[in-house]
């Protein structure tokens, strides 16, 4: 499975950004995928999950507070993130990742979002 996001970019406080992860491959394999996020010295953190088939969403609010919704497109093997209200504290390289039921992880190369104060 390859994971290629887009989207990212520069963006004012209070702004928006949709990001997408586009899979290709054995994409019938993919069980659920998720969007994490790695901020400047700190570690990669979950953000959001969605699985594939029930469309069933698991967000982390401490970091969502709300104003992101994961959603997917099975026809196109896209997910998204859909952010608004974006603060400072959201820059960070945001990675795509993707489950398959083999329990296999894939990671796609990331797209930095930063968010000017």
């Amino acid at each position: 499975v390859q994971l290629v996001e887009s989207g990212g970019g520069l963006v004012p406080a209070g702004g928006s950004l949709r990001l997408s992860c586009v899979a290709s491959g054995s994409t019938a394999s993919i069980k659920s995928m998720a969007w994490f996020r790695q901020a400047p010295g700190a570690q990669r953190e979950l953000v959001a999950r969605i699985y594939m088939i029930s469309g069933i969403m698991n967000y982390v609010e401490d970091i969502v507070k709300g104003r992101f919704s994961i959603s997917r497109d099975n026809a196109k093997s896209t997910m998204y993130l859909q952010m608004n209200s974006l603060e400072p504290e959201d820059t960070a390289v945001y990675y795509c990742n993707a489950l398959s039921f083999h329990v296999d992880n894939y990671w796609g190369q990331g797209t930095q979002v930063t968010v000017s104060s």
